[in-house]
């Protein structure tokens, strides 16, 4: 039976159990939200997650709108903790029918990998950000998720914020005339680490930590912490791993991919002495083919839309422009409406039960993607680059472009 009849016929098999007993235990009183009537979904009805990444953002996204039934982590400690069944391969827990969706919250390095797994066993996928480590993930990860059709929704949470979402509204909508510059700002990624190896802990499945990235040995807080995001071996860095909040808005508001050819470089610090060899104080800019202008650099979390006739800034918190005026208008009929989202978990399940695309697509993911990375390679290569979004390659730079790849360790590969 196909993937999307099995769960239907679950589901129409649950609501016939659940129809029953509730006409059985008449006349005790059964709570509306047992039967879906106060806007939640019925038992029958809620999507069953398998959580694959357990700690730090693993912890925070919950279970993205559904019933976390499974969970895996290569720290055995962290999955048994949600009290469901529990593996340290998530191989194991894609292959479990019961399960619908999956939350993917792993070191980015694992990310892509564990998406096109999941693409290939049927699973639709919430997969936090930043996507992949090379520009050859982000297009596979992208090619997996549309050729099975899966659900895919990026942990790009600003999206179901009503501030941003009528920000960038506003700047598609022509409210600040024709844009001419953008800026972007992410918080700076961190240098220095220690490289003396540590003795693998005996909660922690190493060689599964590990999985595609090269071998290294076992360096303390670069497993147990958060310090893996500096590690080249493991991420881009903010740039791409904070960096992805404001560019996602970016994006949001404006189609990079329709402008020709980017002409992009960038400056950066490269901390190769120490564990944190990630690009810091970075300052990327972009020339669009049409004359757009953008400039990417660390120090908040910020994007700003500036046109012929005023300017947009979307922060986390706040929207803020210029005329002031644009605060108070509203969006018409006539004007550019983007998808209401209100719950990121809630907008994924959702997306689930109804097979409608998610706030945070696949595509739009690959598209903010792709400015990180190529803004990256301009830094390490120390010169400017041609992206062609069209042919999504780098033209013109052989060496630049063979950096659209990364070596996996084997038998991983995308």
């Amino acid at each position: 039976m196909a993937d999307g009849m099995r769960t239907l016929a679950r589901r129409s098999f649950l609501r016939r159990s659940a129809a029953a007993a509730a006409a059985a235990a008449l006349p005790w009183y059964v709570p509306a939200s047992s039967l879906g009537r106060d806007g939640r979904p019925a038992p029958s009805e809620r999507v069953t997650v398998g959580k694959i990444g357990c700690g730090g953002r693993g912890g925070s996204i919950g279970g993205v709108g559904g019933q976390v039934v499974a969970a895996a982590d290569p720290w055995k400690g962290r999955a048994a903790r949600y009290g469901v069944r529990a593996y340290t391969d998530f191989r194991e827990l894609l292959a479990q029918d019961d399960i619908e969706a999956v939350a993917i919250a792993t070191c980015d390095h694992w990310h892509v990998p564990v998406a096109i797994a999941a693409a290939k066993a049927g699973k639709d996928m919430y997969v936090e950000k930043p996507l992949g480590v090379s520009v050859e993930q982000d297009l596979a990860c992208r090619e997996a998720v549309h050729r099975y059709g899966r659900m895919f929704q990026y942990g790009t949470q600003q999206r179901s914020s009503a501030h941003c979402r009528f920000g960038c509204e506003l700047v598609r909508s022509g409210r600040i005339g024709e844009v001419k510059e953008l800026l972007v700002v992410a918080p700076n990624s961190h240098p220095g680490g220690s490289t003396t190896p540590t003795p693998v802990p005996a909660d922690l499945d190493y060689e599964t930590w590990l999985g595609p990235a090269p071998w290294r040995p076992h360096m303390g807080q670069c497993t147990n912490g958060d310090q893996w995001w500096h590690c080249y071996d493991y991420a881009l860095g903010f740039i791409a791993g904070w960096g992805a909040h404001p560019l996602d808005i970016l994006v949001w508001g404006y189609d990079t991919h329709l402008t020709g050819p980017w002409e992009v470089e960038g400056t950066g610090t490269i901390d190769r002495a120490n564990r944190n060899d990630v690009v810091c104080n970075w300052d990327v800019n972009i020339r669009f083919a049409n004359g757009v202008k953008m400039r990417f650099i660390p120090g908040g979390d910020y994007t700003r839309f500036v046109g012929t006739q005023g300017w947009v800034g979307i922060s986390r918190g706040r929207l803020h422009a210029e005329p002031a005026s644009l605060l108070k208008s509203k969006i018409g009929p006539g004007d550019v409406h983007l998808p209401v989202s209100n719950s990121h978990g809630g907008n994924f399940a959702e997306s689930v039960r109804t097979r409608r695309a998610p706030v945070s697509n696949i595509d739009d993911a690959v598209r903010s993607d792709f400015i990180s990375q190529v803004g990256d390679i301009a830094i390490r290569v120390g010169r400017k680059i041609v992206w062609d979004p069209a042919k999504e390659t780098i033209v013109g730079d052989d060496e630049a472009a063979r950096r659209l790849t990364r070596a996996m360790r084997e038998p991983w590969r995308v």
